[in-house]
């Protein structure tokens, strides 16, 4: 038996502000969205790369205000793309962690924190 990879689901609150943030800011695309109804609330899957992201709007799913630490290849461009882009609500910064990784955090419209790590020891 293995375990081989975790979903990590979000709770949002309005959907053009997650758009906004999710798509447009940090370059994810969407690759699905389900409502039960029209006027239900939006469940959808993000992705960039390899990391998958899951988005709730359904009350129970989760609460809002997680963390999470994403893996990063390349935190530099990241960084420069992201400046790059001018978004009105966040300007991260890249920072030396003593524990041995360069972190960016950024919080969504909802408070939760995406913090895009880059190991810089082994």
């Amino acid at each position: 038996m293995q375990l081989t990879k975790a979903t990590p689901i979000l709770r949002i609150f309005d959907e053009r502000k997650a758009r906004e943030f999710y798509v447009d800011f940090l370059g994810f695309q969407v690759d699905w969205e389900h409502r039960f109804e029209p006027d239900l609330p939006l469940y959808l899957q993000v992705s960039r790369g390899g990391f998958v992201l899951h988005l709730s709007e359904h009350h129970g799913d989760c609460c809002p205000g997680a963390a999470m630490r994403i893996d990063t290849s390349d935190i530099d461009a990241l960084h420069a793309e992201l400046a790059g882009k001018r978004y009105g609500y966040a300007r991260p910064q890249i920072e030396d962690m003593p524990w041995g990784s360069r972190d960016m955090s950024v919080k969504d419209p909802f408070g939760n924190r995406l913090t895009f790590t880059t190991a810089i020891s082994t």
